[in-house]
C-alpha cells in the first residue's frame, strides 16, 4: 500500500536544515511530491534523501531561487516527464510527472496571483492550459494522482474567513469555479473524500501568529482520477510538520 505525500517546502535548502529528510523517513512515505524547492538541481542535496532510500527527480525554474518542483521516490518509475511542453509553464518549474505501473504521479505548483494583475492573469491562463493538458493526458493515462499547491481554496470550509477573502486571489469565484469544473471532469479531492470537517488547512501566513491561531487556507491537494476511489485508504493533513508555511497532505492508496 504506497503512501504518497505532497508538501510545499518553501525552499529545499532551508527545509533540509530543519531535518526534513529525517522527518520524511519517519512517515515511511513511498513517493513525496515537493513544490517551491527554490533551487537548481545542483543545489538540491540528493544524498540526504538517498540515505533513506529515495531517488530524486527535479524540475527547477529558469530563474534562480524561484518556484521549482521535485518528486522523491522509493519506487522506481517507468518513465519521468520533466515538462508539459508549454514553455511559459516549464520555464517556471511548475510540473514534473513520474509514471508507474498502475498510475502516474504529478507534482504541480500552480501560480499565485497575489502579487498583482499580471500574475493573476497568468494564473487564469495557467488554469486553462492545465485543464487542456490533463484532459488530453487522461485519455492516455487514466489513473492520475495530481499532487501540489493549487493556490486555490475550493469552498468556504477551506478558508478561515471566507467573507473577508471573497475578493482575494486564491478564493476568487472564477478560481473556485475552475476547481469545481476540474473535479467534475473526473477527479476526487482525497482529503475531502474522507473528511468533511471545517478548520483543516495546509497554509498559514507567517504574520499575526496565524498558524498558532489556525487562521489558514487549504490550498494543497492530492487529486486522483475517480476510477481510483475504491483504492483510497486514508488521507490526512499533517499540520504538525513545520518545515514551511505549508504542511503536507498524505494519501494511502492500494497499488
Amino acid at each position: 500500500m504506497p503512501t504518497i505525500l505532497t508538501y510545499n517546502i518553501n525552499g529545499i535548502r532551508a527545509a533540509i536544515k530543519k531535518d526534513l529528510p529525517k522527518w520524511i523517513d519517519s512517515t515511511s512515505a513511498d513517493i513525496i511530491c515537493l513544490q517551491e524547492i527554490k533551487a537548481k538541481e545542483e543545489q538540491f542535496d540528493k544524498k540526504v534523501f538517498e540515505e533513506f532510500g529515495y531517488s530524486s527527480y527535479i524540475k527547477s525554474a529558469a530563474k534562480p531561487g524561484y518556484s521549482g518542483v521535485a518528486i522523491i521516490s522509493k519506487i522506481k518509475p517507468i518513465h519521468v516527464k520533466y515538462d508539459c511542453g508549454i514553455t511559459k509553464i516549464d520555464s517556471e518549474g511548475r510540473f514534473i510527472r513520474l509514471d508507474f505501473k498502475n498510475y502516474s504521479v504529478l507534482s504541480m505548483y500552480f501560480p499565485s496571483g497575489s502579487s498583482g494583475d499580471l500574475r493573476q492573469a497568468f494564473k487564469i491562463e495557467f488554469l486553462k492550459i492545465f485543464s487542456k493538458y490533463i484532459n488530453k493526458l487522461k485519455l492516455k493515462i487514466p489513473n492520475l494522482i495530481i499532487c501540489g499547491d493549487f493556490n486555490i481554496c475550493h469552498k468556504a470550509i477551506d478558508i478561515h474567513n471566507p467573507l473577508r477573502n471573497k475578493n482575494t486571489s486564491g478564493f476568487l469565484p472564477q478560481e473556485r469555479e475552475w476547481l469545481s469544473q476540474f473535479l467534475n471532469s473526473g477527479f476526487t479531492d482525497v482529503f475531502r473524500f474522507f473528511n468533511q470537517d471545517p478548520h483543516h488547512y495546509s497554509w498559514w501566513s507567517y504574520r499575526a501568529r496565524a498558524r498558532e491561531k489556525n487562521l489558514g487556507w487549504r490550498i494543497d491537494y492530492i487529486m486522483v482520477s475517480n476510477n481510483l476511489q475504491d483504492k483510497l485508504k486514508r488521507s490526512v493533513i499533517l499540520s504538525q510538520a513545520i518545515h514551511s508555511d505549508h504542511c503536507p497532505v498524505l494519501l494511502e492508496i492500494d497499488d
